[in-house]
């Protein structure tokens, strides 16, 4: 079940405040008011728009804002609870045959463990099984890939149409060198939009883009997981192999909680 991640928006505010931090304590409150220029502004998100639309498909560009609040929120990854899953569906595949886990497989919520283990119901030989699922984690990651890219994109650009932004606002300043008056704003474009830039790449963009990453890396090693308790479900294991060959996946700090979940189960 996915639910708020806090972390991402505790981080971006954290960020903030720190370079309002550093702003403050330089310039006072009052130099807030130096940092802040539409028209630098405007060339860094108005470059950043125009390059996405040259980049991308119009529908890929309107997939950003969905796929930026994707990094807002998490799902939960209980190895341990999988584990337990398979055997279980272990041990009544064992005294049933595998036909009795259509009746079983009703109460998993993870979809990928119910067509893993139709597939098994139905007969299916596990190599073909697992080229199956395989496929699925291909596809998967693919789509993941394709949705990052906007973020990973916007955050190659959005330094870059600083950069621009910075050149045009020196050409400006140079042309204009007669005109003491025009040397202070033309100044703050070149310097507000490098740092309106790297502010939304290396705050916004990129982070984003790795945490979706590090997501990915999570749900395709449970699935990895849920392919070797399919294969092992569908040869007949043991339910106590099963069990020990699955709980290589289990972190340090997931195993010590299933060692005292279980202990507390065979004391009641």
């Amino acid at each position: 079940m996915k639910k708020l991640d806090i972390l991402t928006p505790i981080g971006v505010i954290v960020g903030i405040i720190f370079v309002a931090f550093a702003i403050i304590s330089s310039g006072g409150f009052g130099g807030f008011a130096s940092f802040i220029n539409v028209p630098s502004f405007l060339i860094v998100i108005g470059g950043l728009a125009a390059a996405m639309l040259v980049s991308f498909s119009l529908a890929e560009v309107k997939q950003l804002w969905k796929v930026t609040m994707q990094s807002f929120r998490t799902e939960e990854h209980d190895v341990s609870r999988v584990v337990s899953t398979f055997v279980t569906l272990s041990d009544r595949a064992r005294r049933e045959g595998l036909l009795a886990l259509e009746a079983e497989i009703e109460q998993v919520d993870e979809s990928f463990i119910k067509k893993g283990i139709l597939l098994a119901v139905d007969g299916i030989e596990p190599d073909v099984i697992t080229d199956i699922m395989n496929a699925e984690i291909a596809a998967l990651e693919e789509r993941h890939r394709k949705n990052r890219s906007l973020l990973e994109k916007a955050g190659e650009y959005a330094p870059a149409w600083g950069m621009i932004g910075t050149l045009i606002g020196l050409i400006l300043m140079l042309k204009n060198l007669n005109d003491p008056s025009t040397l202070g704003p033309n100044m703050a474009i070149a310097l507000l939009t490098t740092l309106y830039g790297s502010l939304l790449s290396n705050l916004v963009f990129i982070p984003m883009a790795s945490k979706l990453a590090l997501r990915t890396e999570k749900e395709v090693f449970m699935k990895q997981i849920i392919i070797e308790g399919v294969i092992g479900v569908q040869s007949g294991q043991n339910p106590k192999i099963l069990e020990e060959k699955l709980k290589v996946f289990l972190s340090r700090e997931e195993l010590d909680k299933k060692n005292k979940l279980e202990e507390a189960s065979n004391e009641a």
